[in-house]
């Protein structure tokens, strides 16, 4: 059995438990005792810790399979045969290899510089070749919750996009009368590039050292700070040299329930939410919310008295809420007054426009002092929902 299913019947075994101790001892009017309340909230907070272990294992998990991906193409030619066709540009092998020499020795010689020149950005810094970039990617979609549900395209520049704004309507017409016209009302939305850029320093006896994979290094640490800042941006960025987040008021989800309180959430009011979605958005749904909320959630019965949390042994799965999957992320609010605290709906309709080329630089001067070698890792992304009314959202009550 693996580490991470045996895990994940672990957890599933200890909520169960809570759960049973949290109907077994409830007094008559519904309340647990202090004694047992400090009880439950600590088995509760193992299950929370074995479900970081779980995510953390598959990330790892993830991770360590894309890194184990050949990183050059295996020979296939007989000796005397024609070698196969050559990829161009940033695919290219030359590129490739001159790449990672620049970035590891710092001496650009005029060779290197040659094949690299496709790939030079304005600020003197490389385009990564396509191989580590599709690496890049998948360790931001491993790092980002949101990459892993919505759309994601490839950009070379602004890319606009046509959307609904009214929607046509048919009428009831008399026998020969005139057929009122009733047209769709399109509008735009534009995705662009913001830049987003992290320095990551590694030191000069790392470097030397020829056993030091400087490609999983730069991976790791890119993946790990532009994912994290992608995640916050995307869920709560404001629109302002940043995408537009889907729990932001102008250009986010529609808004689909407002609490009547500003520190719960009733089962009633999940219920509003899920239906607030229409039926078409519904069956690739799934909620998006904090930690925290969560755990107001986990202790929600429905009619029959079974918990609405459902938890999942599979791996790769998520637990569920009414049949849906949950998704959690530290930059969606918590329960606050006023505050926008759970998304359902299909993520699909978030937007992701990922400009074409990442691009790292070498700093060698800047860091010299600490006997250090720095790397600057720049990327342009945007990022909306292109129909609101796709995702639902909770607030609280103001």
């Amino acid at each position: 059995m693996s580490k991470i299913l045996e895990l994940r019947e672990k957890r599933a075994k200890a909520w169960d438990t809570a759960k049973a101790f949290l109907d077994t001892q409830r007094g008559d009017n519904g309340l647990l005792s202090p004694e047992d309340a400090a009880t439950y909230e600590k088995m509760e907070a193992d299950v929370v810790a074995l479900g970081k272990e779980v995510e953390r294992l598959e990330r790892q998990s993830a991770l360590d399979a894309e890194m184990a991906k050949a990183t050059s193409s295996p020979i296939t030619n007989k000796p005397g045969e024609p070698k196969g066709e050559e990829k161009p540009g940033r695919a290219a092998t030359a590129y490739k290899s001159s790449f990672w020499k620049a970035m590891r020795n710092g001496d650009i010689t005029p060779e290197i510089r040659n094949a690299l020149q496709i790939g030079i950005d304005t600020k003197g810094g490389f385009l990564v070749p396509q191989e580590f970039e599709a690496t890049l990617i998948a360790g931001l979609e491993e790092e980002n919750v949101v990459r892993k549900l919505a759309k994601i395209i490839t950009t070379g520049g602004d890319h606009q996009i046509p959307v609904i704004a009214t929607k046509g309507t048919a009428s009831w017409v008399a026998e020969e009368g005139a057929i009122p016209e009733s047209d769709d009302a399109f509008g735009r939305i534009t995705l662009g590039a913001f830049k987003l850029a992290t320095t990551i320093k590694v030191s000069e006896e790392l470097l030397t050292d020829s056993v030091f994979n400087i490609e999983q290094y730069l991976a790791e640490g890119f993946a790990t700070r532009i994912g994290s800042k992608e995640e916050e941006a995307f869920i709560v960025g404001d629109g302002a040299g940043k995408p537009t987040g889907i729990f932001h008021t102008t250009g986010g989800g529609q808004l689909g329930v407002t609490a009547a309180s500003q520190t719960a959430i009733t089962l009633d009011e999940i219920l509003d939410l899920f239906y607030s979605l229409k039926a078409p958005y519904r069956r690739d749904a799934a909620f998006l919310m904090n930690d925290s909320t969560v755990k107001a959630l986990r202790k929600l019965k429905d009619s029959t008295g079974q918990y609405i949390w459902q938890t999942n042994v599979k791996e790769n799965e998520p637990d569920t809420i009414l049949g849906r999957p949950v998704f959690t992320s530290s930059f969606v609010p918590a329960i606050a007054a006023g505050k926008k605290t759970i998304a359902f709906g299909d993520f699909k309709y978030f937007w992701i426009a990922d400009r074409e080329g990442r691009s790292f630089k070498r700093l060698d001067e800047l860091y010299a002092i600490t006997g250090q070698v720095g790397f600057v890792a720049t990327q342009r992304v945007d990022g909306k929902v292109i129909l609101p009314e796709a995702i639902k959202v909770l607030a609280q009550k103001a």
